[in-house]
């Protein structure tokens, strides 16, 4: 028989493991559940996000030897995309990969990680992690109830059913996702209507006309076959104002019950598959063009004074009103513009 963590707490024990009996001494485990929105697949092929997690899981099981044990549910088969941040936060969820602004309804400050045209280039993106911002936001995190365990970053593009979507004059009479209050807030001042849906959502949306055009990760556009409904594509591989911040994120009240050891091999873990989630995503960024081109979409990419027009665009409405929120979140924004 085995026990989860949740029924020994259920029946008042307070121990966070697992225990397994064979025919020696019993030896204690743990099984931890990883949730995430995207589609599922295998080690080595499918959405690099559930390789990523598929990888940790397997790792994590193979260091610890078979102490610690990581189930991962793609495709929000665990619980609904928005419900994973709350439920970390309570416990009741142990791990997700988890998009940042979805976050930002609970703890203001997850929205600085699609500011858009913020983060210019995945070098900076990268160099969040040991600057004075990342260093922030890790607190910040840890206080709210969850531990930052992966860094992963993502450009992003824009999927368009009908016109495309590439310089401010576009936006106009669009209705747009654009994945965050942020995105949004630019996007209106550029004439666009706004729609709030997570990216799994986007199909559905774009095929039924409620969406004209879907701003999100190369990774989506193409995990979620925006292809087949869309006659424009406006690539971030060369520049994009959407960059996010798409960790795997852990429940404090989980991590903090594991035995230390346990809780540094889940960090190892974590940082060592950094480099893999940014060669995924940049690879997509390649991919998605092809994927595009392929279906017979139009395919564009963004020159610098347009990303400059959307910049300027930003700072007076997206920026503005992020660090007008809090004191945390002005700090955060100053913070992010000091990363060279």
């Amino acid at each position: 028989m085995i026990l989860t963590r949740r029924h020994l707490v259920a029946a008042g024990l307070a121990a966070p493991a697992l225990l397994k009996f064979g025919t020696g001494a019993a030896r204690a485990a743990t099984t931890l559940k990883l949730s995430h929105q995207f589609p599922g697949g295998t080690v080595d092929e499918g959405d690099f996000r559930d390789r990523m997690c598929r990888k940790f899981a397997a790792a994590v099981a193979e260091r610890s030897k078979g102490a610690l044990e990581v189930q991962v549910y793609p495709g929000s088969s665990l619980m609904k995309t928005n419900a994973q941040f709350s439920a970390m936060r309570k416990g009741a969820l142990d791990l997700s990969l988890y998009p940042s602004p979805y976050a930002g309804g609970e703890v203001a400050e997850m929205n600085i990680g699609l500011m858009p045209a913020l983060v210019p280039s995945y070098a900076q993106a990268v160099a969040w992690k040991s600057a004075p911002v990342g260093k922030k936001l890790i607190e910040i995190l840890e206080a709210k109830g969850i531990v930052l365990v992966s860094w992963v970053w993502q450009s992003g593009g824009v999927a368009s059913r009908e016109r495309p979507l590439l310089v401010p004059e576009d936006a106009k009479g669009l209705k747009v996702r654009g994945g965050s209050r942020e995105m949004d807030l630019m996007m209106k001042q550029a004439g666009a209507a706004t729609l709030s849906i997570p990216s799994n959502e986007s199909y559905a949306a774009m095929q039924t006309g409620a969406c004209d055009a879907v701003i999100t990760s190369s990774t989506s556009l193409i995990s979620f076959r925006l292809e087949e409904i869309s006659k424009a594509l406006t690539s971030g591989r060369e520049r994009s104002y959407w960059f996010m911040l798409e960790p795997i994120m852990m429940s404090k009240i989980v991590f903090s019950g594991l035995p230390k050891d346990q809780q540094d091999l889940i960090m190892a873990v974590g940082a060592e598959l950094e480099s893999f989630g940014q060669d995924g995503a940049k690879a997509d960024d390649t991919k998605v063009e092809q994927v595009f081109a392929k279906a017979g979409a139009k395919v564009q990419n963004m020159d610098e004074a347009t990303l400059g027009k959307w910049r300027d665009i930003a700072r007076e409405t997206a920026w503005k009103d992020f660090a007008n929120k809090n004191a945390s979140c002005a700090e955060l924004l100053k913070l992010a513009e000091q990363v060279a």
